[in-house]
Protein backbone atom coordinates (compact mmCIF):
# COMPACT_ATOMS: atom_id res chain seq x y z
CA UNK A 1 0.00 0.00 0.00
CA UNK A 2 1.53 3.31 -1.06
CA UNK A 3 0.61 6.89 -0.21
CA UNK A 4 0.25 9.76 -2.64
CA UNK A 5 3.64 11.07 -1.52
CA UNK A 6 5.20 7.63 -2.10
CA UNK A 7 3.87 7.58 -5.64
CA UNK A 8 5.02 11.09 -6.50
CA UNK A 9 8.42 10.55 -4.91
CA UNK A 10 9.00 7.24 -6.71
CA UNK A 11 7.95 8.72 -10.05
CA UNK A 12 10.61 11.43 -9.75
CA UNK A 13 13.33 9.56 -7.89
CA UNK A 14 16.42 9.22 -10.09
CA UNK A 15 18.56 7.40 -7.57
CA UNK A 16 19.84 6.99 -4.02
CA UNK A 17 22.59 9.40 -3.03
CA UNK A 18 23.85 6.84 -0.52
CA UNK A 19 23.41 8.98 2.59
CA UNK A 20 19.66 8.85 3.12
CA UNK A 21 19.03 11.42 0.41
CA UNK A 22 17.63 10.87 -3.08
CA UNK A 23 18.15 12.69 -6.35
CA UNK A 24 14.77 13.98 -7.50
CA UNK A 25 13.83 15.14 -11.01
CA UNK A 26 12.23 18.58 -10.99
CA UNK A 27 9.50 19.34 -13.53
CA UNK A 28 9.16 23.07 -12.85
CA UNK A 29 11.38 25.65 -11.20
CA UNK A 30 9.75 28.95 -10.27
CA UNK A 31 11.87 32.01 -9.49
CA UNK A 32 11.06 35.52 -8.31
CA UNK A 33 12.95 38.78 -8.25
CA UNK A 34 13.79 38.75 -4.55
CA UNK A 35 15.97 35.62 -4.67
CA UNK A 36 15.93 34.31 -8.25
CA UNK A 37 18.61 36.72 -9.40
CA UNK A 38 20.97 35.38 -6.73
CA UNK A 39 20.81 31.83 -8.11
CA UNK A 40 21.04 32.99 -11.73
CA UNK A 41 24.01 35.25 -11.02
CA UNK A 42 25.93 32.51 -9.20
CA UNK A 43 25.30 30.12 -12.07
CA UNK A 44 26.47 32.68 -14.60
CA UNK A 45 29.64 33.40 -12.61
CA UNK A 46 30.49 29.70 -12.72
CA UNK A 47 29.98 29.63 -16.47
CA UNK A 48 27.20 27.05 -16.19
CA UNK A 49 24.19 27.09 -18.53
CA UNK A 50 20.58 26.51 -17.52
CA UNK A 51 20.00 22.90 -18.53
CA UNK A 52 16.38 23.36 -19.65
CA UNK A 53 15.05 26.95 -19.68
CA UNK A 54 11.62 25.74 -20.81
CA UNK A 55 11.01 24.25 -17.35
CA UNK A 56 11.79 27.54 -15.57
CA UNK A 57 9.60 30.59 -15.03
CA UNK A 58 10.52 33.89 -13.40
CA UNK A 59 7.84 36.01 -11.74
CA UNK A 60 8.08 39.64 -10.67
CA UNK A 61 5.95 39.67 -7.54
CA UNK A 62 7.70 40.01 -4.18
CA UNK A 63 8.94 43.58 -4.05
CA UNK A 64 7.22 45.14 -7.05
CA UNK A 65 5.19 48.25 -6.28
CA UNK A 66 1.46 47.79 -5.86
CA UNK A 67 0.79 51.47 -6.60
CA UNK A 68 -1.90 51.94 -9.25
CA UNK A 69 -0.22 52.72 -12.56
CA UNK A 70 3.17 51.50 -11.32
CA UNK A 71 6.18 51.73 -13.61
CA UNK A 72 7.75 48.64 -15.14
CA UNK A 73 10.80 48.84 -12.85
CA UNK A 74 9.04 50.31 -9.82
CA UNK A 75 9.67 48.58 -6.48
CA UNK A 76 7.94 49.10 -3.15
CA UNK A 77 11.24 48.96 -1.25
CA UNK A 78 14.02 51.55 -1.46
CA UNK A 79 16.56 50.34 -4.02
CA UNK A 80 14.42 47.33 -4.88
CA UNK A 81 14.46 48.13 -8.57
CA UNK A 82 17.98 46.62 -8.66
CA UNK A 83 16.49 43.19 -7.93
CA UNK A 84 13.92 43.62 -10.68
CA UNK A 85 16.43 44.81 -13.27
CA UNK A 86 19.07 42.18 -12.51
CA UNK A 87 16.67 39.26 -12.33
CA UNK A 88 15.06 40.35 -15.60
CA UNK A 89 18.46 40.61 -17.32
CA UNK A 90 19.79 37.30 -16.04
CA UNK A 91 16.58 35.38 -16.78
CA UNK A 92 16.50 36.85 -20.27
CA UNK A 93 20.14 35.90 -20.87
CA UNK A 94 19.35 32.34 -19.78
CA UNK A 95 16.31 32.07 -22.05
CA UNK A 96 13.88 31.70 -19.15
CA UNK A 97 10.26 32.83 -19.52
CA UNK A 98 9.70 36.04 -17.57
CA UNK A 99 6.27 36.91 -16.17
CA UNK A 100 7.21 40.58 -15.86
CA UNK A 101 5.57 43.48 -14.03
CA UNK A 102 3.69 44.52 -17.17
CA UNK A 103 2.92 40.99 -18.40
CA UNK A 104 -0.80 40.08 -18.68
CA UNK A 105 -0.15 36.94 -16.59
CA UNK A 106 1.80 38.74 -13.84
CA UNK A 107 0.98 37.91 -10.25
CA UNK A 108 2.17 36.26 -7.08
CA UNK A 109 3.97 33.08 -8.11
CA UNK A 110 1.75 30.76 -6.05
CA UNK A 111 -1.40 32.36 -7.48
CA UNK A 112 -0.30 32.72 -11.10
CA UNK A 113 1.38 29.30 -11.49
CA UNK A 114 -1.89 27.36 -10.98
CA UNK A 115 -3.79 29.87 -13.14
CA UNK A 116 -1.43 29.29 -16.06
CA UNK A 117 -1.13 25.52 -15.76
CA UNK A 118 2.56 25.75 -14.82
CA UNK A 119 1.75 23.71 -11.72
CA UNK A 120 -0.15 20.52 -12.55
CA UNK A 121 -1.13 17.31 -10.74
CA UNK A 122 1.78 14.92 -10.47
CA UNK A 123 4.46 17.55 -11.14
CA UNK A 124 7.40 18.34 -8.90
CA UNK A 125 7.51 22.12 -8.49
CA UNK A 126 10.19 24.00 -6.58
CA UNK A 127 10.56 27.70 -5.75
CA UNK A 128 12.76 29.66 -3.34
CA UNK A 129 9.72 30.64 -1.28
CA UNK A 130 8.34 28.82 1.74
CA UNK A 131 4.72 28.95 0.57
CA UNK A 132 5.37 26.82 -2.52
CA UNK A 133 3.50 24.07 -0.66
CA UNK A 134 0.32 25.87 -1.80
CA UNK A 135 0.58 23.99 -5.09
CA UNK A 136 0.08 20.64 -3.36
CA UNK A 137 -3.61 21.53 -3.50
CA UNK A 138 -3.52 20.33 -7.12
CA UNK A 139 -1.69 17.11 -6.29
CA UNK A 140 1.73 18.53 -7.16
CA UNK A 141 4.77 17.68 -5.05
CA UNK A 142 5.93 21.19 -4.25
CA UNK A 143 8.03 22.77 -1.54
CA UNK A 144 10.16 25.83 -0.82
CA UNK A 145 13.92 25.72 -1.37
CA UNK A 146 16.94 27.98 -0.94
CA UNK A 147 18.81 29.92 -3.61
CA UNK A 148 21.65 27.39 -3.72
CA UNK A 149 19.14 24.59 -4.31
CA UNK A 150 17.52 26.65 -7.05
CA UNK A 151 20.97 27.02 -8.61
CA UNK A 152 21.42 23.22 -8.55
CA UNK A 153 18.06 22.73 -10.28
CA UNK A 154 18.92 25.35 -12.91
CA UNK A 155 22.17 23.53 -13.72
CA UNK A 156 20.98 19.92 -13.49
CA UNK A 157 17.20 19.74 -13.47
CA UNK A 158 17.44 17.79 -10.23
CA UNK A 159 17.42 18.30 -6.48
CA UNK A 160 19.01 16.31 -3.67
CA UNK A 161 16.34 15.73 -1.03
CA UNK A 162 15.48 13.47 1.87
CA UNK A 163 12.06 11.89 1.80
CA UNK A 164 10.04 13.29 4.71
CA UNK A 165 7.94 11.44 7.23
CA UNK A 166 4.23 11.49 6.46
CA UNK A 167 1.16 12.81 8.25
CA UNK A 168 -2.47 12.42 7.27
CA UNK A 169 -4.96 15.05 8.43
CA UNK A 170 -8.53 13.85 7.98
CA UNK A 171 -11.17 16.56 8.25
CA UNK A 172 -14.67 15.13 8.60
CA UNK A 173 -18.01 16.90 8.63
CA UNK A 174 -18.77 20.26 7.06
CA UNK A 175 -17.52 23.79 7.55
CA UNK A 176 -20.27 26.08 8.79
CA UNK A 177 -21.68 29.05 6.90
CA UNK A 178 -19.05 31.78 6.54
CA UNK A 179 -16.24 29.51 7.80
CA UNK A 180 -13.36 29.26 5.35
CA UNK A 181 -10.26 27.23 4.60
CA UNK A 182 -8.27 30.00 6.29
CA UNK A 183 -10.22 29.43 9.50
CA UNK A 184 -9.61 25.70 9.27
CA UNK A 185 -5.87 26.26 8.86
CA UNK A 186 -5.67 28.65 11.82
CA UNK A 187 -7.80 26.32 13.95
CA UNK A 188 -5.48 23.39 13.16
CA UNK A 189 -2.34 25.38 13.99
CA UNK A 190 -3.82 26.79 17.20
CA UNK A 191 -4.90 23.35 18.40
CA UNK A 192 -1.69 21.45 17.57
CA UNK A 193 0.95 24.20 17.66
CA UNK A 194 3.13 25.89 15.04
CA UNK A 195 5.52 22.90 15.11
CA UNK A 196 2.72 20.34 15.00
CA UNK A 197 3.54 18.86 11.61
CA UNK A 198 7.09 17.95 12.70
CA UNK A 199 8.41 18.54 9.16
CA UNK A 200 6.13 15.83 7.80
CA UNK A 201 4.57 15.86 4.36
CA UNK A 202 0.88 16.35 5.09
CA UNK A 203 -1.92 14.79 3.12
CA UNK A 204 -5.27 16.47 3.73
CA UNK A 205 -8.35 14.30 3.16
CA UNK A 206 -11.87 13.73 4.42
CA UNK A 207 -15.36 14.94 3.55
CA UNK A 208 -14.62 18.60 4.37
CA UNK A 209 -11.65 18.59 1.99
CA UNK A 210 -13.62 16.87 -0.76
CA UNK A 211 -16.30 19.56 -0.47
CA UNK A 212 -13.76 22.38 -0.50
CA UNK A 213 -13.27 24.32 -3.77
CA UNK A 214 -9.78 24.32 -5.27
CA UNK A 215 -9.10 27.93 -4.26
CA UNK A 216 -9.86 26.99 -0.65
CA UNK A 217 -7.53 24.00 -0.93
CA UNK A 218 -4.77 26.33 -2.17
CA UNK A 219 -5.28 28.46 0.94
CA UNK A 220 -5.19 25.42 3.22
CA UNK A 221 -2.01 23.99 1.69
CA UNK A 222 -0.45 27.46 1.70
CA UNK A 223 -0.75 27.60 5.49
CA UNK A 224 0.83 24.16 5.99
CA UNK A 225 4.30 25.68 6.26
CA UNK A 226 3.03 27.69 9.26
CA UNK A 227 2.32 24.28 10.80
CA UNK A 228 5.97 23.29 10.21
CA UNK A 229 5.10 20.93 7.34
CA UNK A 230 7.66 19.87 4.75
CA UNK A 231 4.86 20.18 2.21
CA UNK A 232 1.15 19.52 1.85
CA UNK A 233 -0.84 17.43 -0.62
CA UNK A 234 -4.43 16.84 -1.63
CA UNK A 235 -5.19 14.00 -4.04
CA UNK A 236 -6.39 15.48 -7.34
CA UNK A 237 -10.09 14.75 -7.88
CA UNK A 238 -12.55 15.89 -10.53
CA UNK A 239 -12.58 19.40 -9.04
CA UNK A 240 -8.83 19.64 -9.50
CA UNK A 241 -9.10 18.20 -13.02
CA UNK A 242 -11.74 20.79 -13.92
CA UNK A 243 -9.56 23.55 -12.48
CA UNK A 244 -6.51 22.70 -14.61
CA UNK A 245 -8.16 21.53 -17.86
CA UNK A 246 -8.60 24.96 -19.41
CA UNK A 247 -5.27 26.42 -18.29
CA UNK A 248 -3.08 27.75 -21.07
CA UNK A 249 -0.09 25.50 -20.34
CA UNK A 250 -2.12 22.43 -19.39
CA UNK A 251 -2.11 19.38 -21.70
CA UNK A 252 -4.61 19.51 -24.55
CA UNK A 253 -6.18 17.08 -27.01
CA UNK A 254 -4.92 13.51 -26.79
CA UNK A 255 -2.28 14.60 -24.27
CA UNK A 256 -5.02 15.74 -21.90
CA UNK A 257 -6.66 12.31 -21.96
CA UNK A 258 -3.33 10.68 -21.14
CA UNK A 259 -2.66 13.21 -18.39
CA UNK A 260 -6.06 12.71 -16.79
CA UNK A 261 -5.64 8.96 -16.84
CA UNK A 262 -2.37 9.47 -14.94
CA UNK A 263 -3.91 11.99 -12.52
CA UNK A 264 -6.57 9.44 -11.57
CA UNK A 265 -3.83 7.18 -10.18
CA UNK A 266 -2.57 9.90 -7.85
CA UNK A 267 -4.21 8.91 -4.58
CA UNK A 268 -3.14 7.04 -1.49
CA UNK A 269 -4.09 3.36 -1.62
CA UNK A 270 -6.70 2.18 0.87
CA UNK A 271 -4.93 0.98 3.98
CA UNK A 272 -1.87 3.18 3.46
CA UNK A 273 0.03 3.77 6.69
CA UNK A 274 1.15 7.23 7.79
CA UNK A 275 3.71 8.07 10.46
CA UNK A 276 1.28 10.44 12.19
CA UNK A 277 -2.43 11.18 11.93
CA UNK A 278 -4.69 14.02 13.04
CA UNK A 279 -8.49 13.94 12.97
CA UNK A 280 -10.54 17.14 12.92
CA UNK A 281 -14.27 17.81 12.89
CA UNK A 282 -14.96 20.72 10.54
CA UNK A 283 -18.10 21.48 12.53
CA UNK A 284 -15.94 22.64 15.45
CA UNK A 285 -14.34 25.39 13.38
CA UNK A 286 -15.63 28.96 13.56
CA UNK A 287 -14.23 32.28 12.35
CA UNK A 288 -10.70 32.62 13.74
CA UNK A 289 -8.45 35.58 14.54
CA UNK A 290 -4.87 35.57 15.80
CA UNK A 291 -3.96 37.50 18.93
CA UNK A 292 -0.17 37.00 19.11
CA UNK A 293 2.94 36.88 16.95
CA UNK A 294 2.61 33.30 15.68
CA UNK A 295 -0.30 31.73 13.79
CA UNK A 296 -0.65 29.26 16.69
CA UNK A 297 -1.64 32.19 18.91
CA UNK A 298 -5.16 32.20 17.49
CA UNK A 299 -8.61 32.03 19.02
CA UNK A 300 -12.20 31.87 17.82
CA UNK A 301 -13.50 35.34 17.07
CA UNK A 302 -15.42 36.28 20.21
CA UNK A 303 -13.30 34.14 22.57
CA UNK A 304 -10.88 35.49 25.16
CA UNK A 305 -7.08 35.44 24.98
CA UNK A 306 -5.83 32.53 27.14
CA UNK A 307 -4.82 33.39 30.69
CA UNK A 308 -1.57 31.51 30.04
CA UNK A 309 -0.60 33.81 27.14
CA UNK A 310 3.06 34.83 26.84
CA UNK A 311 3.64 38.19 28.54
CA UNK A 312 6.28 39.38 26.06
CA UNK A 313 3.95 38.64 23.15
CA UNK A 314 1.06 40.41 24.90
CA UNK A 315 3.26 43.45 25.49
CA UNK A 316 4.22 43.62 21.82
CA UNK A 317 0.59 43.30 20.77
CA UNK A 318 -0.65 45.74 23.41
CA UNK A 319 -3.07 43.20 24.84
CA UNK A 320 -3.89 41.48 28.14
CA UNK A 321 -4.59 37.86 29.05
CA UNK A 322 -8.34 37.24 29.23
CA UNK A 323 -9.09 40.13 26.88
CA UNK A 324 -11.52 39.70 23.99
CA UNK A 325 -10.43 40.91 20.55
CA UNK A 326 -13.86 41.70 19.14
CA UNK A 327 -14.36 45.46 19.39
CA UNK A 328 -10.63 46.24 19.58
CA UNK A 329 -9.86 49.36 17.53
CA UNK A 330 -7.72 48.96 14.40
CA UNK A 331 -5.79 51.31 12.15
CA UNK A 332 -5.28 49.06 9.14
CA UNK A 333 -6.82 46.28 7.04
CA UNK A 334 -5.17 44.30 4.26
CA UNK A 335 -6.72 41.85 1.81
CA UNK A 336 -4.41 39.98 -0.56
CA UNK A 337 -1.34 37.68 -0.61
CA UNK A 338 -0.81 34.13 -1.88
CA UNK A 339 -3.05 32.98 0.97
CA UNK A 340 -6.18 35.02 0.30
CA UNK A 341 -5.67 37.06 -2.86
CA UNK A 342 -7.79 34.98 -5.26
CA UNK A 343 -11.10 35.92 -6.84
CA UNK A 344 -13.21 33.98 -4.33
CA UNK A 345 -11.43 35.81 -1.50
CA UNK A 346 -12.20 39.21 -3.02
CA UNK A 347 -15.82 38.21 -3.58
CA UNK A 348 -16.10 37.13 0.06
CA UNK A 349 -14.77 40.50 1.24
CA UNK A 350 -16.85 42.50 -1.23
CA UNK A 351 -20.05 41.06 0.24
CA UNK A 352 -19.16 42.83 3.48
CA UNK A 353 -18.42 46.15 1.76
CA UNK A 354 -21.34 46.83 -0.56
CA UNK A 355 -23.07 50.02 0.50
CA UNK A 356 -20.68 50.55 3.42
CA UNK A 357 -17.64 52.67 4.13
CA UNK A 358 -14.29 52.07 5.78
CA UNK A 359 -14.22 53.61 9.24
CA UNK A 360 -12.35 56.92 9.72
CA UNK A 361 -8.70 56.43 10.65
CA UNK A 362 -8.40 53.01 9.01
CA UNK A 363 -6.09 52.50 6.05
CA UNK A 364 -7.66 49.69 4.02
CA UNK A 365 -5.80 48.07 1.12
CA UNK A 366 -6.80 45.34 -1.32
CA UNK A 367 -4.20 43.88 -3.70
CA UNK A 368 -5.38 41.12 -6.07
CA UNK A 369 -3.09 38.10 -6.21
CA UNK A 370 -2.63 38.28 -9.99
CA UNK A 371 -3.47 40.39 -13.01
CA UNK A 372 -5.97 37.72 -14.05
CA UNK A 373 -7.70 37.97 -10.66
CA UNK A 374 -7.68 41.76 -10.95
CA UNK A 375 -9.21 41.69 -14.42
CA UNK A 376 -11.91 39.20 -13.44
CA UNK A 377 -12.71 41.21 -10.31
CA UNK A 378 -12.97 44.42 -12.33
CA UNK A 379 -15.20 42.69 -14.90
CA UNK A 380 -17.56 41.89 -12.02
CA UNK A 381 -17.36 45.40 -10.60
CA UNK A 382 -15.61 44.34 -7.42
CA UNK A 383 -13.00 47.06 -7.78
CA UNK A 384 -15.78 49.66 -7.59
CA UNK A 385 -17.12 48.01 -4.43
CA UNK A 386 -13.71 48.22 -2.79
CA UNK A 387 -12.95 51.74 -3.98
CA UNK A 388 -16.35 53.16 -3.10
CA UNK A 389 -16.02 51.66 0.37
CA UNK A 390 -12.66 53.42 0.80
CA UNK A 391 -10.17 50.66 0.05
CA UNK A 392 -7.03 51.25 -1.99
CA UNK A 393 -7.09 48.98 -5.07
CA UNK A 394 -3.54 47.93 -5.92
CA UNK A 395 -1.56 46.31 -8.70
CA UNK A 396 -0.85 42.56 -8.21
CA UNK A 397 2.01 41.37 -6.03
CA UNK A 398 2.92 40.33 -2.51
CA UNK A 399 2.46 43.95 -1.39
CA UNK A 400 1.84 44.40 2.35
CA UNK A 401 2.10 40.71 3.22
CA UNK A 402 5.65 41.39 4.36
CA UNK A 403 7.74 44.46 5.06
CA UNK A 404 10.45 45.22 2.52
CA UNK A 405 11.27 48.76 3.55
CA UNK A 406 9.54 51.86 2.31
CA UNK A 407 6.07 53.06 3.21
CA UNK A 408 3.81 50.66 5.06
CA UNK A 409 1.39 50.74 7.98
CA UNK A 410 2.43 53.19 10.68
CA UNK A 411 4.66 51.87 13.50
CA UNK A 412 2.51 50.34 16.21
CA UNK A 413 -0.60 50.20 14.02
CA UNK A 414 -3.06 47.39 14.68
CA UNK A 415 -3.92 45.64 11.42
CA UNK A 416 -6.35 42.88 10.49
CA UNK A 417 -4.86 40.94 7.58
CA UNK A 418 -5.77 38.05 5.29
CA UNK A 419 -2.09 37.05 5.04
CA UNK A 420 -0.28 34.02 6.49
CA UNK A 421 2.18 35.40 9.06
CA UNK A 422 1.83 37.68 12.05
CA UNK A 423 5.45 37.74 13.23
CA UNK A 424 6.80 40.85 14.94
CA UNK A 425 7.41 43.51 12.31
CA UNK A 426 6.08 41.29 9.50
CA UNK A 427 3.99 44.15 8.08
CA UNK A 428 6.26 46.95 9.25
CA UNK A 429 8.20 48.07 12.33
CA UNK A 430 6.07 47.60 15.42
CA UNK A 431 2.94 46.73 13.41
CA UNK A 432 0.55 44.43 15.26
CA UNK A 433 -0.97 41.94 12.83
CA UNK A 434 -4.14 39.93 13.43
CA UNK A 435 -4.67 37.14 10.89
CA UNK A 436 -8.16 36.25 9.78
CA UNK A 437 -10.25 35.47 6.72
CA UNK A 438 -11.12 38.13 4.10
CA UNK A 439 -14.70 38.61 5.34
CA UNK A 440 -13.47 39.39 8.86
CA UNK A 441 -10.89 41.80 7.47
CA UNK A 442 -13.52 43.64 5.43
CA UNK A 443 -16.06 43.73 8.28
CA UNK A 444 -13.38 45.04 10.63
CA UNK A 445 -12.34 47.78 8.19
CA UNK A 446 -15.95 48.99 8.12
CA UNK A 447 -16.44 48.76 11.89
CA UNK A 448 -13.07 50.33 12.73
CA UNK A 449 -12.45 47.45 15.11
CA UNK A 450 -12.07 43.68 14.99
CA UNK A 451 -15.55 42.56 14.04
CA UNK A 452 -17.52 39.45 13.16
CA UNK A 453 -19.03 39.68 9.65
CA UNK A 454 -22.45 38.32 10.62
CA UNK A 455 -22.76 40.48 13.72
CA UNK A 456 -21.59 43.59 11.83
CA UNK A 457 -24.27 43.04 9.17
CA UNK A 458 -26.99 42.61 11.82
CA UNK A 459 -25.91 45.79 13.65
CA UNK A 460 -26.04 47.84 10.45
CA UNK A 461 -29.49 46.44 9.68
CA UNK A 462 -30.63 47.48 13.17
CA UNK A 463 -31.31 43.96 14.37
Amino acid sequence: MTTLLDKLWDLHRIGDAGDGYDLIAVDRLLLHERTGGIALKSLQEQGLPVIDPSRCFTFMDHIVSFRPGRGRDEARSPGGEVFILETRRLASDAGITIIDTDHPDQGIVHVAAPELGIALPGFTVMCPDSHTCSLGALGALAWGIGSSEAEHILATGTLRAKKPRQMRIRVSGELGAGVTAKDLALFLIARHGAKGANRCAIEFCGSAIEAMPVEGRLTLCNMAVEFAAFTALIAPDEKAHDFVRARRLAPAGSQLALAEAHWQTLASDPGSVFDEEIFLDAGEVTAQVSWGTSPEETIALGAAIPLSANIRVLNYMGLSAGQRLEGLAIEGAFIGSCTNGRLSDLELAARQLRGRNVAPGVRAVCVPGSRRVKQEAEARGLDLVFREAGFEWGEPGCAMCFYAGGKTFAPGARVVSSTNRNFEGRQGPGVRTHLSNPAVVAASAVAGCIAHPARTALQEEGV
